[in-house]
């Protein structure tokens, strides 16, 4: 059973930065696959933050990229989203989540198409 668990969320002041970790136990790095970040806000709907392919490309959301990276370690099976440049609009609950390798670059955003959903680790911008 695949199991994904969210870390490194607190609060910060706007232009600060944070590094979320994920951890995948039960999933199957040799084969390929697509892990990405999603964020909800209160209110708000699930949306996609950005999206990493098992042999490298990454892919990000408008409003989040040239502030948020996302990158892994296979070996040991962390996902990684460094944010900097953080504002008030990136406040949400922070997940992680897992696809097939055959997703397409034009899925790659669709929410429902992700699977083995963590719990969350909340991300507050405040001042």
């Amino acid at each position: 059973q695949v199991h994904l668990v969210e870390s490194g969320g607190g609060s910060v002041q706007p232009g600060g930065s944070l590094r979320l970790s994920c951890t995948a136990s039960g999933y199957d790095y040799s084969s390929g696959y697509w892990m990405g970040w999603f964020r909800q806000a209160p209110g708000k709907e699930r949306e996609w933050v950005a999206s990493i392919r098992s042999n490298g490309p990454t892919f990000y959301s408008d409003s989040v990229k040239g502030r948020f990276t996302i990158s892994q370690d296979k070996g040991k099976k962390l996902l990684w989203l460094q944010m900097d440049s953080l504002n008030t609009e990136d406040t949400a609950i922070y997940y992680c989540a897992t696809s097939r390798w055959e997703l397409t670059t034009s899925e790659v955003s669709r929410v429902e198409l992700y699977k083995n959903w963590g719990q969350g680790t909340q991300v507050t911008v405040s001042s």
